[in-house]
């Protein structure tokens, strides 16, 4: 069978930036840990950052790569010795009722998955002692959240964020933007939009996130983008 790759720039790189799992992000303060989304890569990238203690996972939409992994949250059940609290919109609730129909049913195959369901919207509510604000976007058609916690602003699969919502993410030290590529793109924002929002937003740092292999090799994106601006990459830590 013949092996069919990519053969851009971007794929071929040896630079470690351009090595991109799915988007996701772990949270940690005051001893807990959130991961926002719980992609195809969910189990790769908690055994890569040495995780063994998950509290919750919080869900920006339903689309599989970001719900993907949601079977591998067992080895949590079984280390923690308690059920994983999920926290999402209805629809997104309902989506993961349907692709993880095992997980839900009334009577359960031993060793699935453990969840708690936690319906927001919205409202503010805190997992812990942590506030963690959702702002409306919209990824082509579909209404997605993203969220603010504390400094920090984290927002994924868009192309359009309500003026409303825009001023939930104003005084955020840290913005953690998608932008998918330079080309215009049905449901995701470009380099250009992105970099634009970052600006007019004023963080002391924006980031760039669910950057596809279209964008280019990391080393040459970053010389063009405006101080303070960076392409994230997997394992990236930030301090807030």
């Amino acid at each position: 069978m013949p092996v069919i790759g990519c053969r851009c720039r971007t794929c071929l790189s040896n630079d470690p930036r351009d090595k991109r799992l799915r988007s996701s992000l772990l949270v940690e303060w005051d001893g807990h840990h959130l991961v926002i989304d719980s992609g195809p890569d969910f189990r790769q990238q908690m055994l890569r950052e040495n995780i063994r203690k998950l509290d919750a996972i919080l869900y920006t939409h339903a689309h599989k790569d970001h719900i993907a992994g949601l079977d591998d949250v067992r080895a949590f059940n079984f280390i923690q010795q308690q059920p994983m609290d999920l926290y999402a919109e209805e629809r997104v609730i309902s989506q993961l009722q349907k692709e993880f129909a095992y997980i839900f049913a009334e009577k359960k195959y031993p060793g699935v998955p453990e969840v708690v369901i936690h319906p927001i919207g919205a409202d503010p509510f805190r997992i812990g002692s942590l506030e963690v604000i959702p702002i409306r976007a919209v990824h082509y058609r579909l209404p997605v959240l993203g969220f603010r916690m504390g400094d920090l602003t984290y927002i994924t699969d868009a192309n359009y964020i309500p003026p409303e919502e825009m001023k939930k993410i104003e005084g955020s030290r840290v913005l953690i933007l998608t932008a998918l590529r330079k080309r215009r793109h049905i449901s995701h924002f470009t380099l250009e939009e992105a970099v634009e929002i970052i600006r007019k937003i004023g963080p002391e740092q924006g980031w760039l996130t669910h950057i596809s292999h279209q964008m280019g090799p990391a080393a040459e994106i970053e010389r063009e983008l405006a101080e303070g601006v960076h392409l994230a990459y997997d394992g990236l830590k930030i301090v807030v």
